[in-house]
């Protein structure tokens, strides 16, 4: 028996691959396929099936791409319904993999079809679960994501509460939990940053499986402090419903070269969003005016998705030279399959062809505490948490996240100041506001990391549980 975790960290996610004499599982794939493909085949082995712990809201799965090019069955808990051919589990159907069995336990709360799949070994020994976005390390699914008619957060709260205390907290300490998620991810609010555990271990440590805890107390604890979810959620999730174009025909319709002027032309015909993937420290230097910078070596996707939004929404790219299929992979992977082409030869080329280009003021952490002397205001795009537990006691709270809520409260004319924690989220959020035309944003170099090494005057540190 073989288990690989396939790791994505600009996800948080992980997939798994389970080999047993000579048949392999997939569960909750990426929509590139093809490694799973070639891993089996140097395992001299078939993939049988793909098992999905429900229908991803972050991410685009790879199952209908992968069923469609190795005939694997794609398989799904009680109550999901699809627009292609899966199999629906019954609660504790058991699947045959090689010399090992995999039961489908339902456990609904994060979403109605949220399933958990424990695999027994060859002597039918439980020997782990993967926990989808039932029970994360440190942390349960988030439950407001499946509200539908009659049926509220604090219901689904309700049915996470029974299925962890009657299908996964009965399990062995030693069993090992395999979640689709780690710190990062939107689908929680509170995940490790461990990506394997064993029951016992969380049944020491995780908040949400207190032996004492009252479904009460449980629905109070896993609901409190929940930020909304990224728009692109639901899009995603009706694209992991009902299908989606094969990825490699989306990089090969995306991944198309423009010269300066056909790049400026298709911007003005089609409204489409100029996306610079670019380090923030190159964009900072010169960019193309009205352009947003999200850059490919951060929390790239999930930002794209929470920021844009509309996966439909036609995209531009200025990206590294040679990393253009690979932003473009990365997008497809969140649903943002409308590309229409990157600018050959990168910025380099809208500058040799004499068009005009806009730059981004940069300050020091040291300058900033002169400017807050001066009762400049400083505005913090950290998320509230971060904010909470340590901030510059001058600065207002406007994180990145949720910058639309707060576009009236930046000065139309007189300098402000922008900071993050590390000077990523920062150029994110000037990017935004410039092209909204506030150009007298100014970024603070380094973030918070930066202004903790100055005599800036600051909150005192507090641990963000003690916060509630």
């Amino acid at each position: 028996m073989k288990i690989e975790q396939i790791y994505t960290g600009c996800l948080a996610q992980g997939a798994y691959y389970i080999e047993s004499n000579g048949e392999v599982a997939i569960i909750d794939p990426l929509r590139e396929v093809q490694n799973y493909i070639d891993k089996a085949q140097s395992d001299n082995a078939k993939i049988k099936y793909i098992f999905e712990t429900h229908f991803h809201a972050d991410f685009v799965s790879g199952h209908v791409t992968l069923a469609e090019k190795t005939g694997a069955k794609i398989v799904y808990g009680p109550t999901a319904k699809t627009n292609f051919d899966a199999i629906i589990a019954e609660d504790n159907q058991v699947f045959q993999l090689g010399d090992i069995t995999i039961t489908a336990l339902h456990t609904p709360g994060h979403t109605m079809e949220s399933t958990c799949y424990l695999l027994k070994d060859k002597e039918g020994k439980d020997h782990a679960i993967f926990s989808g976005d039932t029970l994360f390390l440190g942390d349960v699914g988030r439950p407001d994501l499946a509200q539908k008619g009659d049926i509220t957060e604090a219901d689904l709260a309700g049915f996470l509460y029974d299925s962890l205390r009657t299908k996964v907290m009965t399990l062995a300490d030693d069993v090992i939990v395999y979640p689709a998620h780690g710190a990062g991810s939107a689908c929680g609010k509170n995940l490790s940053k461990e990506t394997v555990g064993t029951i016992g271990n969380q049944k020491e440590t995780n908040y949400a499986l207190r032996a004492d805890m009252t479904k009460e107390e449980f629905i109070k604890e896993v609901t409190d402090g929940l930020l909304p979810p990224p728009a692109y959620f639901p899009l995603n999730v009706k694209l992991n419903k009902e299908g989606y174009k094969d990825i490699d025909d989306v990089i090969e319709t995306s991944t198309k070269p423009l010269s300066a002027k056909e790049f400026e032309f298709i911007a003005n015909e089609t409204g489409a969003i100029i996306l610079d993937v670019r380090h923030q420290t190159e964009f900072i230097k010169g960019f193309i005016p009205q352009s947003i910078f999200i850059g490919i070596d951060g929390g790239f996707a999930p930002w794209v998705g929470a920021l844009i939004k509309d996966i439909n929404q036609p995209i531009l790219l200025v990206s590294p030279e040679g990393r253009e299929e690979e932003v473009i992979t990365r997008l497809s992977r969140v649903g943002f399959d409308n590309v229409l082409g990157y600018l050959d030869g990168s910025f380099e080329t809208w500058q040799k062809a004499g068009n005009e280009i806009d730059t981004l003021e940069s300050i020091s952490a040291e300058t900033l505490s002169d400017k807050i002397e001066n009762n400049e205001p400083v505005f913090d795009v950290r998320k509230p948490g971060e904010y909470a537990s340590e901030h510059i006691k001058v600065a207002e709270s406007t994180p990145l996240d949720f910058l639309n809520d707060h576009i009236t409260e930046f000065p139309k004319k007189d300098k402000f100041y922008i900071h993050c924690a590390g000077g990523y989220r920062s150029v994110i959020a000037a990017s935004i506001l410039k092209a909204r035309g506030f150009h007298n944003v100014v970024d603070v170099a380094g973030g918070y990391g930066a202004i903790k090494k100055t005599d800036i005057d600051r909150t005192a540190a507090v641990c963000p549980s003690t916060l509630k």
